[in-house]
């Protein structure tokens, strides 16, 4: 909220016109305001994983994983929007600072509803995904009346986000069957307001800083799977019990966190996006990453299956229990390849090797000592791609 009048001298201002920034702005970075941001919102990441954790355990896989998925796109989708906006027009002034704050509380009180979602009630979920995404619409009628050159873009996203929250809350009332055909009619239409709208005159988003945007979202949930899986191993070994099977899991838990970060963060996402600067590129690394950050929010879930398993408090077999880590670890790996690699990387060891490890880790589920196969299979392909690319220049 700073503003330069003078070299050396720095005053702070309560309100600045809501202009589109520079993309090729030097040294962006993100605002410790939007690392609060994300502090909040990986509170509803945590209560979703451990939801999903309860109904794995419960042997109610199908409907824990629809949940978690629904849910998880409210929470998902409201960073996102924040996220982008943020990086075409953060004025991190006053009226700036309080919007956003009406979208944390918004985030919050998704993270309060995760439970009832889970029953089949998303009241509270739909309240404060609503909330956040009015808060929004707030912002971009800023934009449209400070920026002219994106006027028309930021008209269409206030339009278009608000019929949107009104079809949510008209979802609430329809029963069984019609109501998730309405959530998947409703997701698409959110999916296509960004598509329509920057299609008019498209944002100025930084790639440095939306890479990092998302980097660090991606941390601080592969920290809420640490979080999640440290926790239940230290309630099992409370126990007294299995004491050496609960310190092996959390061994290689530990692990294969470590190589989803490695794997993730070996080659720099404001890469990918600048070589293939165009809308397409945008929304398929922006959209993609639901995969990424819900697969490793789910592998958190997975392992704290695996100690229930292996202190057996949970009656489901050796095989679910196996998958419900080797399916999120093969999504995310193929979800990388996807967006950070891609098929035809003339390094073609690493872009072979991120597919056949996922297949191979499929594969794993049905071996002895499963997690541990997945965590070295992980691991060896981190050496694939150390190997692979020694002795050439990084990426600055």
């Amino acid at each position: 909220m700073a503003h330069e009048s003078a070299p050396g001298h720095r005053i702070r201002v309560w309100y600045r016109p809501m202009r589109a920034r520079d993309s090729g702005e030097g040294h962006r970075v993100s605002t410790p305001l939007e690392l609060l941001f994300d502090l909040c919102f990986v509170v509803a990441v945590g209560q979703a994983g451990a939801q999903l954790h309860h109904a794995l355990s419960a042997g109610h896989a199908g409907h824990g994983v629809l949940s978690f998925a629904m849910v998880f796109f409210a929470i998902w989708w409201g960073w996102l929007n924040f996220s982008w906006f943020a990086s075409a027009f953060d004025t991190d002034d006053v009226p700036y600072r309080l919007a956003t704050l009406v979208q944390i509380a918004g985030g919050l009180t998704v993270a309060a509803g995760v439970d009832k979602a889970f029953d089949g009630d998303f009241t509270i979920v739909v309240i404060g995904y609503v909330l956040m995404r009015l808060s929004a619409v707030t912002q971009w009628l800023r934009a449209a009346r400070q920026s002219p050159e994106t006027r028309a873009t930021a008209y269409f996203y206030a339009v278009g986000i608000t019929v949107c929250q009104v079809l949510w809350i008209v979802r609430l009332v329809l029963p069984g069957t019609a109501g998730l055909i309405g959530f998947f009619v409703l997701v698409a239409l959110e999916l296509a307001v960004p598509l329509v709208a920057e299609t008019r005159a498209g944002t100025a988003w930084h790639p440095h800083h939306i890479a990092e945007r998302y980097g660090l979202f991606t941390l601080i949930v592969l920290g809420e799977t640490v979080l999640g899986a440290t926790n239940a191993v230290k309630e099992g070994l409370a126990e007294g019990e299995h004491t050496g099977d609960l310190v092996s899991l959390a061994a290689v838990g530990l692990l294969l966190v470590f190589a989803m970060w490695w794997l993730y963060f070996d080659q720099p996402g404001h890469a990918r996006l600048e070589r293939g600067n165009s809308l397409t590129t945008a929304l398929s690394w922006g959209y993609g990453h639901y995969l990424i950050f819900g697969s490793a929010a789910a592998v958190g879930a997975g392992l704290e299956l695996a100690v229930d398993f292996d202190s057996h408090h949970t009656a489901v077999s050796g095989t679910a229990t196996a998958m419900a880590v080797t399916i999120p670890v093969a999504i995310f790996l193929l979800s990388v390849w996807l967006l950070h690699i891609g098929p035809t990387n003339e390094c073609r060891p690493i872009a072979i090797g991120f597919p056949v490890t996922a297949v191979l880790i499929l594969a794993a589920s049905f071996a002895p000592a499963p997690i541990h196969v997945t965590a070295i299979l992980a691991a060896a392909l981190v050496a694939v791609t150390v190997i692979a690319t020694h002795g050439e220049p990084r990426p600055a």
